[in-house]
């Protein structure tokens, strides 16, 4: 049986889909590793998001080209949002790749490996409970996707044109692979999808986040319930309620992309930086112990001098516990593509680079503030570099985005478990602990 190496590139929602194909391919009986070297067979699930995600992904089918060509490589398979959307230039420019698959056919990994092509589908596809998933990212915690594409308008996003209109999983299938994930030992679960609060309305269904929640908390085994990407317009009084659950942390990312009103307008978003700080004001006072996370856009098209000053004086004011940012990329098929990309690249990561400052002061603060605490902290293995400490996690941040926490091992505990610690000392980003009894 071929050996496989499998590249994952992009977002968490992506991560899953490679996750499926890896289970497939796990039940097919191939073997698999995630590097090319020693592979046969390489799949490469891409990003195409924005151009740097793009670049990246050109970056990792050229490497396997090389593989290729020096005879250890037999055959490469393209999928992903990349191939999604550019799949007919990339059969051009790459006819070294054997196989591009869309975001609707990597479910036909296997037929793609053993075949020498499969039709593209025209339906759209929306993953369940019944597909099997390898998960590669921890033995105590993984994503659960509850949905796919998205149908909000945002003028610089191609998320729409790639992965089609918001289309929700039923709460029978998403509670039937919650328990799944259960059973194999998942103590936290990160409920994702491209926009988490819009969830059940393609399906008529009133507070169908809520809905689920009210499901999902209800599994023995899982203790720690985790809701990433959630759009402001979407976040109500009831979700916030919910958000009270012991079970559920007390965590919220909302992107607000930007705070100048006229920014916001052209970006077909709807909450400008006076009406995103109250709803900050609001979420803090329904819950004092909330970790808000953001994530910014710079260079927008009609981003001057004073529209970036209202996003510092933005920042300043809201205090974010956690904070991203991203220049902004102009992608063709979006709105805003019309506009160009007037604002230069060096003055883009001028801008980001302030922003991160001011946030590092935030957050410094915010950490040492948490020394004397005492936090359940998820254990998910040793430090690397230092096998004295364990690493592990607090319910304010969420894996692979946020800071870690640092834990003296003196008591020799064993890993991919909650334990009780103290916060003993503050970094930027990250905290260090010692173990309570």
């Amino acid at each position: 049986m071929n050996k496989i190496g499998v590249i994952s590139l992009g977002c968490a929602k992506n991560l899953v889909d490679t996750e499926i194909m890896l289970g497939l391919l796990d039940n097919a009986g191939y073997k698999i590793t995630n590097s090319y070297h020693n592979a046969e067979i390489v799949i490469i699930n891409t990003c195409g998001f924005i151009q740097e995600a793009k670049e990246e992904s050109i970056e990792a089918i050229l490497e396997a080209i090389k593989f290729k060509e020096s005879g250890k490589v037999k055959k490469i398979i393209v999928t992903g949002c990349l191939s999604q959307r550019y799949r007919k230039e990339l059969e051009k420019e790459f006819p070294e790749v054997d196989i591009f698959l869309g975001v609707n056919e990597y479910i036909y990994i296997k037929d793609a490996i053993e075949k020498n092509k499969i039709p593209w589908s025209k339906k759209l596809f929306l993953p369940d409970h019944t597909y099997p998933r390898l998960l590669t990212t921890s033995p105590i915690w993984a994503y659960l996707k509850i949905s796919e594409g998205c149908s909000h308008q945002c003028s610089f996003c191609t998320i729409p044109l790639i992965r089609g209109p918001y289309r929700s999983r039923s709460i029978d299938s998403i509670f039937e692979e919650a328990i799944n994930l259960a059973s194999r030992g998942i103590k936290e679960i990160n409920i994702i999808s491209q926009d988490t609060t819009y969830y059940g309305k393609d399906l008529g269904l009133k507070d169908g986040l809520v809905k689920l929640l009210q499901k999902l908390i209800n599994i023995k085994n899982i203790k720690w319930i985790r809701i990433l990407y959630c759009l402001p317009e979407e976040i109500t009084d009831s979700f916030l309620e919910i958000l009270r659950e012991e079970k559920i942390c007390s965590y919220l990312d909302i992107p607000f992309q930007h705070s100048d009103k006229k920014i916001i307008n052209m970006m077909k978003r709807k909450f400008y930086g006076k009406k995103a700080l109250e709803l900050i004001e609001k979420i803090r006072k329904k819950i004092p112990d909330i970790t808000i996370r953001t994530s910014l856009i710079v260079g927008f098209p009609g981003e001057g001098e004073n529209e970036f000053r209202d996003l510092k004086q933005f920042c300043k004011i809201a205090q974010f516990d956690r904070l991203g940012v991203f220049s902004y990329s102009r992608e063709e098929g979006t709105e805003a593509f019309s506009l160009g990309d007037p604002v230069p690249s060096r003055i883009k990561e001028k801008r980001k680079k302030e922003i991160m400052e001011l946030q590092a002061a935030i957050s410094y603060k915010k950490n040492k503030a948490m020394i004397g605490r005492r936090v359940e902290v998820l254990v998910e293995g040793k430090l690397k570099e230092n096998q004295e400490f364990l690493i592990g996690r607090l319910k304010s941040q969420a894996p692979e985005v946020d800071g870690v926490v640092f834990v003296e091992n003196n008591k020799n505990y064993n890993f991919n478990s909650i334990i009780n610690i103290e916060i003993c000392d503050a970094y930027t980003y990250d905290l260090k602990g010692r173990i309570i009894n």
